[in-house]
């Protein structure tokens, strides 16, 4: 890590290290860009980490004519599918239509166009429901009326620090736990402090601070011409509540729709829609977990309280302000907006408002586009087809299978987590490990030091929080005292 002012600037310095900080800082290295990030807390800490965990081109999208989106993000879907198989895998929706606030026929014209919207597609388009469809059906209080389209589930996290390490590979410099205290242009460049001391220049600024976009717009002394829309969306776990690994798409009578998706064992149900005034009110409440767990009380036979849930998330969405009345109206589109040029000789700040998890690496693209002229780039198309670090696995079955053969003793479960989180990257990891002495002592929830060290070493971790919440998700199976037991034998393996 370089510290100090730089005698040669950083071609670009970009704030805040979500899916967008991050994807941005991988297509800018891979063109070649001296890039700096910084994001004050980890990778992926707010919303980024906070989503329903899926790659899709957004359905209801429909009802409000965003078909731009829809086939921006269904191409995408495709891409990432190829790109990170390890962490992105295909999920089968069931659309029942009992309760629906809408016919049957604009429902099925909906999918007929969100299955042409995507072109090519890897992944089975929809049908109506079948007789023989019972394992869709059994867990639904309703008949066999309805729909089953495909999309895709993403460990949401682990795909934003995947942009960040391909970032690394080539070049990045990515500091975590380090915030962009101030910074000013002055001679062409953008001069900026840090938050760890450091003084740095860059010939770019990329203000991807998400929820905090304008408060950052306000620390630089400027105004964005662009508004953002601050909306809360919500998550419950609940145990399982059906069998199988389809997931439910639930019309509500609100006309807004929540999900029931498999997620570690359990069900993850979600989302809400409500406005808030801080990013820091990312809070579920009583009231949401109400709604939610009456929203699938409308629809499965097997009933859930709010004392049944045994996890949640929440996460502000930074989403741009298109006036649209209700939040969940909102175009969860994306403006980019670029202040200063090359031909003003004001160093460029691109600011970001709005975008998703699934349109990250195509909003990566634009935004090296529309920097390019300034930094005296041509900027091309470079990670369409560029798989992510661990996705080099043709076949993730076969990928697992020799991942249990050739360690045995990760046991049926770990290997399957292991496999998933890392992909091809495990053979790297395990090095040299022959048993389950060599993985050394378990910090909790199967994390044993070597796994512990590479998130450490590899993946940013600083805190017990990093490693159970977002580099491995098994903080949910953790009781209190588990957790309290994880994070002291951590904090020891952290200690020098």
């Amino acid at each position: 890590m370089t510290e100090g002012l730089m005698a040669e600037p950083y071609d670009l310095l970009i704030a805040g290290g979500g899916i967008n900080g991050c994807a941005i800082a991988r297509e800018a290295a891979l063109l070649g860009l001296r890039v700096l990030l910084v994001e004050r807390d980890d990778i992926a800490s707010h919303t980024s980490s906070a989503s329903t965990k899926l790659i899709h081109g957004g359905l209801r999208y429909l009802e409000y004519y965003d078909f731009r989106l829809v086939a921006e993000a269904l191409r995408e879907r495709e891409r990432l599918l190829r790109a990170a198989p390890h962490i992105i895998r295909p999920l089968r929706f069931v659309l029942p239509q009992e309760n629906s606030l809408r016919p049957w026929w604009m429902i099925r014209l909906g999918l007929y166009l969100y299955d042409w919207l995507g072109g090519k597609i890897s992944l089975p388009r929809s049908r109506g429901l079948r007789r023989t469809d019972t394992a869709y059906t059994a867990p639904l209080k309703g008949g066999s009326s309805g729909f089953v389209y495909s999309d895709a589930q993403v460990d949401d996290s682990r795909l934003t620090l995947l942009n960040a390490m391909d970032a690394a590979a080539n070049g990045a410099d990515i500091r975590t736990c380090v915030a962009l205290e101030s910074a000013q242009r002055r001679d062409g460049l953008w001069h900026a402090t840090l938050s760890d001391g450091s003084d740095v220049a860059a010939r770019a600024l990329v203000n991807a601070a998400g929820p905090w976009v304008h408060l950052l717009l306000d620390r630089l002394g400027l105004a964005g011409r662009a508004n953002v829309r601050l909306v809360k969306g919500s998550h419950i776990v609940v145990p399982k509540l059906y069998d199988g690994d389809h997931a439910y798409m639930l019309q509500m009578p609100d006309r807004r729709i929540i999900f029931a998706i498999p997620w570690q064992g359990a069900t993850e149900i979600g989302t809400t829609d409500i406005p808030v005034e801080r990013p820091e009110d990312a809070v579920i409440t009583d009231d949401e977990i109400r709604y939610l767990c009456d929203g699938v009380n409308q629809h499965f036979v097997r009933q859930v309280a709010p004392g049944d849930v045994i996890g949640s998330w929440s996460g502000v969405r930074p989403l741009y302000d298109d006036g649209a009345s209700e939040a969940k109206a909102v175009t969860r589109d994306y403006v980019l907006e670029l202040d200063g040029a090359k031909d003003s000789g004001a160093a460029p700040l691109l600011s970001v408002f709005g975008g998703k998890i699934t349109t990250g690496r195509h909003l990566a693209e634009e935004a090296l586009a529309k920097l390019a002229p300034a930094l005296g780039i041509t900027a091309r198309p470079i990670t369409r087809a560029r798989v992510f670090p661990g996705g080099a696995i043709d076949d993730f079955d076969a990928f697992l299978a020799r991942v249990r053969a050739t360690w045995p003793f990760l046991g049926e479960a770990r290997s399957a987590r292991m496999a998933h989180a890392y992909g091809s990257m495990l053979g790297e990891m395990l090095a040299g490990v022959g048993d389950e002495a060599a993985l050394g002592a378990n910090l909790g929830g199967g994390i044993t030091e070597v796994e512990a060290r590479w998130m450490m070493t590899r993946e940013w971790a600083r805190t017990a929080d990093d490693a159970l919440d977002r580099r491995s998700k098994v903080g949910l199976a953790l009781t209190p005292d588990q957790r309290t037991a994880f994070t002291t034998a951590w904090n020891g393996l952290a200690s020098p």
